[in-house]
């Protein structure tokens, strides 16, 4: 395997005096799809926060393209390529389409603005037909669309998709997949997080299963998907 592109080390974190992430260690390889996978509550949108630099690391540390980020800024780590697609689309809903897509480069991306949007329109059509609409009024999966458009505008080397499939139906579930291998076959690095286990291990070329803030399994995709033990745990089988 190539050196990584992102290393997380004995990481910890919380709030306040609660520690929620309790030594977490893992990396992401360069063009990979990583899977962190678990329910509500065990951690996984503070792992998010922690990579982006929205809460502050306890202990422990991170690596991303070589260089230690521990604790930086937001606004630094996104600069550096590091683009975080959070959990709830967070999109503008009174500003239209494009304006969405063209803050996603704000930080890092301008140059070639232009020809950025033209990437996004080639892999959400629908986003181009709606480019003067106001965003508020787009379905779920067309939100979820330019939530993940906007975060390709900033030329991110890796993409930490936070819940993509959260509350879209079955068949915006697969297209959603879909859209992530898609995006990977370009050779774009992503780290999935989500609770949908079964479809994640199958686009997922290694996962890690977080439980209680500590990974409780990880390894291949494929031999997570036949283990027993997770099947048990997730699957009710």
């Amino acid at each position: 395997m190539a050196d990584p592109i992102l290393t997380v080390s004995d990481l910890r974190a919380g709030y306040g005096a609660t520690e929620i992430l309790r030594g977490l260690s893992m990396s992401v390889a360069p063009g990979e799809i990583v899977a962190v996978l678990g329910s509500n509550g065990v951690g996984k949108t503070t792992l998010n926060m922690v990579l982006s630099g929205v809460v502050k690391a306890a202990s422990g540390s991170i690596s991303f393209l070589g260089e230690d980020v521990t604790n930086h800024a937001p606004g630094d780590i996104v600069s550096r390529g590091l683009v975080h697609v959070p959990e709830g689309r967070k999109i503008f809903p009174n500003m239209t389409v494009r304006d969405n897509l063209v803050l996603g480069s704000y930080r890092r991306g301008k140059a070639a603005r232009a020809a950025n949007l033209d990437k996004v329109f080639a892999t959400f059509p629908r986003l181009r037909e709606r480019i003067s609409q106001l965003a508020g009024t787009l379905s779920g999966g067309e939100q979820q669309m330019l939530a993940i458009g906007r975060g390709l505008m900033a030329e991110p080397k890796l993409l930490i998709l936070d819940e993509p499939s959260l509350g879209l139906s079955p068949l915006l579930v697969e297209e959603m997949f879909t859209l992530v291998r898609r995006i990977n076959a370009d050779g774009l690095a992503v780290m999935l997080v989500e609770q949908n286990v079964v479809q994640s291990l199958e686009v997922a070329s290694r996962a890690f299963i977080l439980e209680n803030g500590v990974f409780a399994l990880q390894g291949k995709a494929s031999d997570l998907a036949a283990s027993d033990e997770l099947r048990k745990a997730y699957l009710g089988m």
